[in-house]
């Protein structure tokens, strides 16, 4: 395919990446409410909540998917790729790309406990309409629901979102650094199943190194700047796709197969 062909115009590569990005570009919102620490035991932390304001952060957050699947579509060597491994990479990193475009985009929002019935109830709930009694909560960390199934987040999973949100308002980051950033987490070589890993390890390659020559450029004083971006990335992985969607996504569509939304999405032109 044309993926894997040793001859590539590097210097178009990150340019068109920049160049997607900032047409993507929106105007900056507020930045982030700084609140008190939470506090109290760590079962606090496994209480399910929901969004105070469903409309308005869902709005939001619908906006920001479409703007990065937009900017998704715009960089060449992406669409070089054969359409099956475009989607393989759409589907692992859409929840990470969404969540770095919100904290570009400074998409602010609130939680409250969510009135989920207790485990009694839904046993004594479930026994009188003559069904089985539900199953009960996994571990943390493990899957946490089957399709379908409503399950909302819990607190400890809307922590780290905002966690992550605070710790990228904090750095600044400019518009050339979240490109460089999508780019690195889009052209992700370690996902099975690729064909075109070689091809896509240099593309995440190039994009560290532009975001490294970036850094040394702009911000000479801070040598410490390019290690604390990276950092930003290493806490995307403590995001579950699956948290998000519960969040952002099914209190204004419903039960919804994020695959098949990302690829009528990914094939249509935004």
């Amino acid at each position: 395919c044309r993926c894997c062909a040793d001859s590539r115009r590097h210097s178009s590569i990150l340019y068109n990446i920049l160049r997607s990005e900032e047409r993507a570009a929106s105007p900056a919102g507020q930045g982030p409410r700084r609140g008190p620490a939470s506090r109290g035991c760590p079962c606090g932390s496994r209480r399910r909540v929901a969004l105070k304001s469903p409309q308005v952060a869902c709005k939001a957050a619908s906006a920001v998917l479409v703007k990065t699947l937009r900017f998704v579509q715009n960089v060449p060597c992406f669409q070089e790729l054969p359409l099956d491994e475009q989607l393989l990479l759409v589907r692992s990193c859409w929840a990470p790309l969404l969540v770095l475009g919100l904290a570009q985009d400074r998409v602010h929002f609130e939680t409250v406990e969510s009135a989920e019935p207790s485990m009694l109830q839904r046993i004594l709930t479930t026994r009188r309409q003559g069904e089985q009694p539900p199953p009960r909560e996994p571990a943390p960390g493990r899957p946490h629901h089957g399709p379908g199934t409503p399950h909302p987040p819990s607190a400890g999973e809307i922590q780290a979102i905002k966690g992550f949100l605070a710790k990228c308002w904090s750095l600044d980051i400019s518009t050339k650094e979240y490109a460089y950033l999508k780019g690195t987490v889009l052209f992700n070589p370690d996902l099975p199943g690729l064909q075109c890993t070689r091809y896509i390890e240099g593309l995440q390659r190039e994009a560290q190194q532009a975001l490294n020559e970036h850094v040394r450029l702009i911000h000479r004083g801070d040598e410490a700047r390019f290690a604390k971006l990276n950092v930003v990335l290493s806490l995307l992985r403590s995001i579950n796709a699956n948290v998000i969607a519960e969040l952002f996504f099914r209190p204004i569509i419903g039960t919804v197969n994020m695959d098949d939304m990302l690829l009528e999405m990914l094939c249509a032109k935004l």
